[in-house]
């Protein structure tokens, strides 16, 4: 009895023991570590694969895009799907997952691409789970673990749009394109025969009754002395912008434009169309590359009420059918593409927002008839080619100085926002067009 006491009470040799029962789950706990550890590394470079793999499906120029591009309704994109399995697929046999992705232990369980259009929107998603066989953790029991995973991507497609150019060809386009050249306008026409025509800036006076210029006009001077003037400007501007449009299309018929003017002659104020709505651009360019001043029988013709902001807005509003989404050549959007100095005159002798000279209304663009456009969801991209001042000039200074600050402004408020932009001459109105173009239809959006 006292040695079994004794035997009980010993304490000699526990700590062996004890660390052989320990001994177990250090190691289990080691090897989990070192297999979990593993599976996270696993995980991060299945990951990146993934995010790879939907990123490539939805390419700007993949065969899925184009598939996308081209369907009338939204849905599933088969061949995005297909393009983003084969790219995990191959990315997971590829150097790409180093070594490890042949290891024996690493299975591939399940693989699921779904890339579905909503309107713009191409989204992609894939999803993965793979089993790692652990190496340490069976000493627990475990015998392999899950990883899995998903990748998620947005490629947000360009607008199919329509663009209509309207192009101011009033009078006032006359004005020399920079300041270089209004000082040199004013010098050329000291001596012209056109009456109060002297130390003028503008090259407005045209008689062309005859389909010929008159030699006395200011310009006629413009012409003779290589001085540039406004409308000069805008039509190689727009030469350049439809060259622009067709390098930025990223699908056929993308893009298609239609260009107007505010008429030939003083005699027949109108919207006319230059070149019709089409997506062959080299028509637009050959209707546009001959774009003229508004020509004007003589000094003063009809009190020089040739520009109505009013009636070309909204007879171009009639033009124009109800705009679309932009998602498919047969649902575009409809955007106005308005240049302009932004000064009205015309007879208008009820509303004018200034003083009127009889019937006679002489005022910034009156934004009412740009929100009509507005509203019925077409958008307004305006190109404010700023109005400069004529200091010599004594009708600048009674009728158009007082409001010249509110010019710029009520251009912008024409414009939808962010769709405004004001160039001086001094800036170039080429590039100025160009970047408001790009500007509205906006560069594809790609996030993951």
């Amino acid at each position: 009895m006292r040695i079994l006491k004794r035997l009980l009470t010993d304490r000699a040799g526990n700590f062996g023991i004890l660390a052989a029962i320990a001994i177990v789950p250090v190691l289990g706990c080691a090897g989990m570590a070192i297999d979990f550890s593993r599976a996270m590394e696993l995980k991060s470079r299945l990951q990146d694969a993934a995010d790879a793999a939907v990123l490539g499906s939805i390419a700007e120029k993949s065969a899925g895009v184009a598939q996308a591009v081209g369907m009338t309704q939204d849905g599933p994109v088969p061949l995005s799907e297909k393009e983003a399995e084969a790219l995990f697929s191959a990315q997971t046999n590829s150097s790409t997952l180093g070594e490890k992705s042949k290891d024996p232990d690493l299975k591939l369980d399940r693989v699921k691409a779904k890339v579905t259009k909503n309107g713009k929107d191409i989204n992609a998603q894939l999803t993965y789970e793979a089993t790692l066989q652990t190496s340490f953790l069976r000493i627990l029991g475990k015998n392999s673990i899950t990883v899995s995973g998903s990748a998620n991507a947005v490629y947000q497609t360009q607008s199919f749009m329509d663009f209509y150019m309207l192009l101011d060809n009033t009078p006032s386009m006359g004005v020399a394109a920079t300041p270089a050249d209004v000082d040199k306008m004013i010098v050329a026409t000291q001596n012209v025969s056109d009456s109060g025509s002297r130390n003028c800036a503008f090259a407005c006076h045209i008689v062309a009754e005859n389909g010929a210029i008159n030699t006395n006009s200011n310009y006629f001077v413009a012409k003779t002395n290589g001085i540039a003037i406004r409308i000069d400007v805008v039509a190689k501007a727009v030469k350049a912008l439809t060259d622009e449009a067709e390098r930025q299309q990223s699908y056929a018929n993308q893009f298609r434009m239609a260009a107007y003017t505010f008429g030939e002659t003083a005699q027949d104020v109108k919207l006319l169309k230059v070149a019709e709505l089409t997506a062959d651009l080299s028509k637009v360019k050959t209707g546009t590359q001959d774009i003229k001043l508004m020509s004007i029988p003589y000094q003063g013709y009809n009190n020089d009420q040739q520009t109505s902001f009013d009636s070309a807005l909204t007879k171009i509003n009639a033009e124009i059918s109800a705009p679309g989404t932009g998602t498919t050549s047969a649902n575009p959007e409809k955007v106005v593409f308005f240049v302009s100095d932004g000064v009205g005159d015309s007879n208008k002798p009820k509303g004018c927002t200034k003083k009127l000279t009889g019937t006679r209304c002489q005022e910034p663009i009156d934004t009412t008839y740009c929100q009509a456009l507005k509203d019925r969801g077409i958008k307004i991209a305006v190109l404010y080619t700023t109005y400069l001042p004529l200091p010599n000039n004594g009708w600048y200074n009674s009728w158009i100085k007082p409001f010249q600050s509110e010019i710029g402004t009520r251009m912008e408020a024409c414009a939808s926002p962010g769709f405004y932009f004001e160039v001086s001459p001094t800036q170039g109105i080429e590039t100025a067009m160009k970047a408001l173009f790009n500007k509205v239809i906006r560069t594809p959006r790609l996030t993951s």
